[in-house]
């Protein structure tokens, strides 16, 4: 008997083998998409009963025009290229992986803000080029006694927050929606948001993308922070104001920036960030391990199998 027809909008995988085995007992059938144009996913999810995605946009329109779909599976752990409120209305379920890679991205948090820190990158530039000279280098703090104001305390900062103790980092966090406790059980400082703009050394962007938090470290934010104070972001690019902050580099006012997420991907080659020996840039490869992402597929695709068999995902989200 055939299985369900799965479409797959857009990959970025090597490979779909995980997905292909947690999706193994149903027998399905799987339709890859072209490209990520709308015409192209309609193309082979027309009639499907499942979605999988990873960044193509899922739209109202597109949605409209599903005749049997069930289920839409997101490989990663944002949700803002589907239209939550259209599947919604069509009786769609929605899953996504909230936790597949959040050891990756607390240890790439980590590792950018060591690297900005301590000058790493500019550091290495410098002998390269023949250049054995510390006093190019210096100033350079001692990391122990700082602060880090982690903006955002879910999953991700959660694990970010031991690492940045082990040395010696006072940790603080705003979250207007993590409940008391965790801040107690981490050791870690509640703080609303301008106090933790004016305590902190360090500034590590951890926010989901909503309306509401676009452009959040804005020119009045990046005021608020200490001079000369450093900023972190694994989390999405827009989160951050980027004209702003590029001013604020140029005053001074930010001592330097480690993003890998940027507004616009990939980066414009003319971009203002490009060139600065007070940014590091990595492109997008936060959440990337050769673990992280054989779990994100199979989790995915193992939601999306529980909802074709009548059963509920572990991993729902809703609008």
């Amino acid at each position: 008997m055939a299985g369900p027809v799965i479409a797959v909008a857009d990959s970025v995988f090597p490979n779909l083998d995980p997905a292909t085995a947690a999706l193994a007992k149903l027998n399905p059938t799987f339709r890859m998409s072209k490209s990520a144009n709308a015409e192209d996913i309609l193309a082979v999810a027309k009639d499907a009963d499942a979605i999988l995605v990873t960044y193509a946009k899922i739209t109202r329109d597109i949605i409209g025009q599903l005749t049997r779909c069930k289920a839409i599976g997101r490989f990663g752990l944002g949700v803002d290229n589907i239209d939550l409120v259209a599947a919604k209305e069509k009786g769609i379920a929605v899953n996504y992986v909230p936790d597949y890679c959040i050891r990756e991205v607390s240890d790439h948090t980590m590792a950018l803000l060591l690297a900005l820190i301590r000058k790493v990158p500019l550091s290495n530039k410098l002998v390269q080029a023949g250049r054995w000279e510390m006093p190019a280098v210096v100033p350079i703090r001692r990391i122990e006694g700082t602060v880090l104001g982690l903006l955002g305390f879910g999953n991700i900062p959660r694990l970010v927050a031991p690492k940045a103790q082990a040395f010696g980092i006072k940790v603080i966090a705003y979250d207007p929606y993590a409940k008391p406790d965790l801040f107690k059980a981490a050791g870690v400082e509640s703080a609303d948001l301008d106090s933790l703009l004016a305590k902190s050394d360090y500034v590590s962007v951890h926010a989901p993308l909503t309306p509401a938090t676009r452009g959040m470290m804005n020119a009045d934010a990046f005021s608020k922070m200490k001079k000369g104070a450093l900023i972190v972001n694994t989390a999405r690019g827009p989160l951050i104001d980027e004209p702003a902050l590029i001013e604020a580099l140029d005053a001074g006012q930010v001592g330097g920036a480690a993003l890998d997420v940027v507004t616009t991907e990939p980066l414009a080659k003319d971009s203002p960030l490009l060139g600065r020996d007070n940014v590091i840039l990595t492109p997008h490869t936060a959440f990337y391990s050769i673990e992280a992402l054989d779990e994100l597929q199979s989790k995915c695709a193992s939601d999306v199998a529980r909802v074709l068999s009548g059963e509920k995902a572990v991993y729902p989200i809703s609008a």
